[in-house]
């Protein structure tokens, strides 16, 4: 089965030619959906699911990935993955290729393995939990402004919230202890990338670990250098660096209820329980890659 976002302009633009490369790998496609209207793609996921194919290939950013992925879990169908989004995160963190012949190319001669999702309550994820000012973005950018300039609306509402922005007193309660950040942002990750960067060299979506950090003190300033220091050196630090803390499970109260975001849509507010569901999704993955 294919479905691909084609409300995205990626998507729009590839799916004939995402179909007729699968057509030409030798693919029997059972059904092949572009789907224009976004409150119609988990719909369609679902029916391409229900005809329990060996394989779903899914094209489109980290939203459509990600739902997904909560649709197969433990499921006996494997996700293809065919990036067209704008950081695709869980691809990278797979290892799937961004050229779109390459990405085919892994559904051909790839090997399935078994990833884990995050669990925010009853809720499974691919990527990340954020708390704090990105909750705030996702939540207060408003629908005009998405229309007239696209992402750009996202940085555009950031810079105006962060002026009036209070940080967060975060507890994060794991293995028996307690760590406390006074921060304006806070990240739980499943995957090894977040807005298209390394988050460090050896997170990946296979560990049976979270990473829980924070971006930043106090400071706005301190946000914004740390910012710009996870998307230039996440590939030169480990788990063991500070501020990382990896973990399997977590709690995570703040001092006043804080908006939380999951994949970059809104769930609701701290306090919240973050755990794993390990192996709990089949993927397509490059030839050679270590299903642990």
């Amino acid at each position: 089965m294919l479905v691909v976002n084609a409300h995205s302009r990626q998507g729009r633009r590839h799916y004939d030619a995402v179909r007729s490369r699968l057509l030409a790998a030798g693919f029997d496609l059972l059904g092949a959906y572009p789907v224009e209207r976004p409150r119609e793609l988990e719909r369609h996921l679902a029916a391409a699911a229900d005809l329990e194919p060996d394989l779903l290939v899914a094209g489109g950013g980290d939203g459509t990935i990600g739902t997904a992925a909560r649709l197969l879990a433990h499921r006996d169908i494997a996700l293809g993955l065919l990036p067209l989004g704008t950081t695709n995160n869980f691809a990278r963190t797979v290892g799937v290729p961004l050229d779109l012949d390459a990405a085919v190319a892994v559904l051909t001669d790839g090997t399935v393995v078994d990833v884990d999702l995050g669990l925010v309550g009853d809720m499974r994820f691919t990527n990340h939990v954020g708390i704090g000012l990105s909750a705030d973005i996702m939540l207060r950018t408003p629908p005009r402004l998405k229309k007239v300039v696209g992402r750009l609306a996202y940085p555009l509402t950031a810079l105006a919230l962060l002026a009036r922005h209070r940080p967060l007193r975060a507890t994060v309660r794991a293995q028996g202890r307690e760590h406390e950040f006074l921060t304006h942002q806070l990240y739980v990750a499943n995957g090894g990338y977040h807005a298209g960067r390394p988050i460090t060299a050896d997170a990946d979506a296979d560990d049976r670990l979270l990473v829980a950090y924070p971006v930043g003190g106090p400071t706005r300033r301190g946000l914004l250098r740390d910012t710009a220091r996870n998307a230039t050196t996440g590939h030169r630090r480990t788990l063991g660096d500070e501020p990382f803390l990896a973990v399997g499970q977590l709690w995570l109260d703040t001092d006043r209820p804080a908006q939380v975001e999951v994949d970059g849509e809104p769930y609701g507010r701290t306090p919240i329980r973050i755990g794993l569901d390990p192996n709990a999704l089949r993927v397509m993955a490059p030839a050679g890659t270590l299903d642990r």
